[in-house]
């Protein structure tokens, strides 16, 4: 008899597993069709994915309006031209002073290709004049040589760059338009959605949008703690373009690894050229240690605190959108891995209510109905 009994449970474990991994299957499939369709309209989606961006940093201002008054395309209208004097503004802070102090900066590279050329001949390299003119004749032999992958390569900057634009301005157009119609977007989606979706998915999409918005405000603040311990160091060791660069490092924040490589690399090349090279390490060992700190401490820290992940969560979203998508992946990864606890934590909720707390809902009366 236990022998039997025994078999029917291998048998139901058994067949309960095998729907289970149906299921997961199924899901798989369906994940990869989509993250396939995705893929296909990257050029529509990225766009997209950059406005939202936009606007939760623009919305608080024209929230403000809204409630003063403001018609909902003049608030969008204002915000948004706001908004694109604020970055030309920021583009000409660091534009200006660096076009103003070319000219030092130029005789401090050349003082600084000097220095280089003394130091290489100087031992433990003795490296004399012929032989850094012959180096010099080689590559220049190399790259006459591959005139045509060079032209490729500018070719694809060029079209990196086209794209780069048009995606800029399609997300200004779409940011205005999700300023301006934002708010009755909620409303509608709940008047396309049958049954309990109507209920469900905008209050997924609320708690999406606020979870969005502070992944930004916390991004905005790890640059602002960025940009003032680097500015701060920059300015003890009295390099130049001290302002520039700490703005530059604050917006660079916002683009994961090539920002911060981009410019702490600016950082350093200036306080070579302007300061020399102890200083310059010393301007490297900074943003070293500034740079770990942030990635370490202060990201997952405030990111944590903001979006309700734990710091060891974002790490390991980061590492694993950064080796899927690259940069792109690793940008999207901490408010991909927020959205989807989000609606695991709502999921979890209405499973988690009894049955007897929710309020049923009144038929219909045919009176009501007529």
């Amino acid at each position: 008899m236990s022998a039997t009994l025994s078999s029917t449970r291998t048998r139901a474990a058994l067949r309960v597993s095998a729907r289970v991994s149906g299921e997961l299957l199924l899901v798989l499939v369906l994940l990869t069709v989509a993250l396939w369709a995705l893929g296909r309209m990257w050029s529509v989606v990225w766009p997209l994915v950059v406005a939202l961006f936009l606007t939760t940093l623009t919305w608080p201002p024209t929230r403000f309006l809204r409630r003063r008054g403001w018609r909902p395309a003049l608030a969008a209208s204002v915000v948004t031209v706001l908004f694109l004097v604020v970055v030309l503004g920021i583009v000409a802070l660091i534009a200006l002073p660096v076009a103003s102090q070319s000219g030092e900066l130029s005789d401090g590279v050349v003082a600084g290709i000097q220095r280089g050329r003394e130091w290489a001949a100087g031992p433990p390299l003795n490296i004399g004049d012929d032989q850094i003119s012959s180096a010099f004749d080689t590559a220049v032999d190399r790259a006459q040589n591959s005139v045509g992958s060079m032209v490729g390569a500018v070719a694809t900057g060029v079209g990196t760059v086209l794209d780069g634009l048009v995606t800029a301005v399609l997300a200004i157009f779409l940011m205005f338009f999700f300023l301006k119609d934002g708010p009755r977007f909620l409303p509608w989606l709940t008047r396309q959605l049958p049954g309990r979706l109507a209920t469900d998915v905008p209050v997924v999409a609320e708690r999406g949008w606020d979870t969005l918005g502070a992944f930004v405000r916390s991004q905005a603040l790890v640059g602002l703690l960025d940009a003032v311990f680097i500015g701060l160091g920059l300015w003890i060791l009295q390099v130049p373009l001290v302002l520039p660069l700490a703005v530059l490092t604050f917006v660079s924040a916002f683009v994961p690894i090539v920002g911060a490589l981009f410019a702490g690399f600016v950082a350093v090349l200036i306080a070579l050229v302007s300061n020399g090279l102890t200083d310059a390490l010393i301007v490297l060992a900074i943003i070293v240690v500034v740079q770990q700190l942030e990635g370490n401490v202060f990201q997952p820290m405030i990111q944590s605190r903001g979006l309700g992940l734990h710091a060891a969560v974002i790490l390991l979203a980061v590492t694993l959108g950064g080796s899927l998508a690259g940069i792109v992946g690793s940008l999207l990864a901490v408010p991909l891995a927020a959205l989807i606890a989000v609606v695991w934590n709502y999921v979890r909720e209405q499973l988690g209510d009894p049955p007897q707390d929710r309020e049923p809902e009144e038929p219909r009366s045919s009176t009501a109905a007529g």
